[in-house]
């Protein structure tokens, strides 16, 4: 973590006190090149001294990945260099809104609610498919690395086409459908406390396709559904208000060549998920499902 004093001469240096700085991608460049080079040190024992102002004027060093193919000299893929002041708590997410508001505000990147539940802000941050809203600063090694998430087309800076990733959700009928609805008004679709449990942690996920970037089977097999849609299949099949016909026709989509069979159960998804959802475990739930369905001879 830098403070004002260590910058090299070559930065242009804020004007308050407490304000940070970018550095071009170009000059950036030359920097790593040249003997000059930006030195960042980690001082997180420091940073988190109990005497510790909220802002102690040090800067956290963002190097964060630019592309704009609209624009006249940003065709080709970039990486730029932020400091943006810290505060205790700090996320990614905020790192990058202070970056884009009082630095470049063509800084393109999605948000919402910054409180884990929209998806909307999945990263590739420093190797890791990560949530930028539940990512703190303070537990990142610097210059922290912010990437658009890996095998998806990327359409600006770190935004990517999810259009893919949609159209997989989909195509397992992510969406209750019951046989039959109660008879009064306002008389709840009741569920027993036992399937409430079976179902939570899979009822957790906010489609923001981490766990679509980590998987290896998902970049070499176009066809394959992926652990999310599987997953969001999981969690419809396995609730007991499902209606029989809509459960088999799920298990039908689930069970395909190019649906739960594929994985390998390389446990990536599961360990990049911002939820905590144990998805290799529920893909495996659903391979048995479906033998299941198969060896049932006695019912033909």
């Amino acid at each position: 973590m830098s403070t004002e004093d260590s910058k090299p001469q070559h930065v242009k240096k804020p004007d308050s006190g407490d304000e940070g700085v970018k550095q071009e991608g170009n000059e950036t460049q030359r920097d790593r090149g040249g003997t000059d080079t930006v030195s960042i040190q980690r001082t997180k024992n420091a940073r988190n001294r109990p005497n510790d102002s909220e802002s102690d004027g040090q800067n956290v060093h963002l190097k964060v990945f630019r592309y704009d193919p609209e624009v006249e000299g940003k065709e080709e893929p970039r990486f730029d260099d932020f400091y943006v002041p810290f505060h205790r708590g700090m996320t990614v997410l905020d790192a990058l809104i202070y970056a884009r508001d009082q630095y470049d505000s063509s800084l393109t990147f999605r948000h919402s609610c910054r409180q884990a539940v929209c998806g909307s802000d999945a990263l590739f941050i420093d190797g890791q498919q990560r949530l930028g809203c539940q990512t703190q600063i303070d537990d990142l090694d610097e210059p922290i690395r912010i990437e658009p998430l890996p095998h998806q087309p990327v359409i600006k800076d770190l935004v990517t086409d999810m259009g893919d990733f949609y159209e997989q959700m989909y195509a397992v009928e992510p969406y209750f459908q019951p046989d039959e609805l109660p008879d009064g008004e306002l008389e709840e679709q009741r569920q027993s406390r036992e399937n409430r449990e079976k179902i939570k942690k899979a009822s957790r996920c906010i489609w923001c396709g981490a766990c679509m970037s980590s998987c290896n089977i998902v970049q070499g097999d176009q066809y394959y559904l992926g652990p999310a849609p599987i997953v969001k299949g999981y969690r419809f099949y396995m609730d007991e208000r499902e209606g029989e016909e809509a459960q088999e026709r799920r298990l039908d989509i689930l069970g395909q060549e190019h649906g739960v069979w594929r994985c390998q159960t390389q446990f990536s998804c599961t360990e990049v998920c911002p939820k905590d959802i144990p998805v290799t475990e529920h893909i495996q739930e659903m391979k048995r499902e479906a033998v299941k369905r198969n060896i049932r001879f006695w019912e033909d």
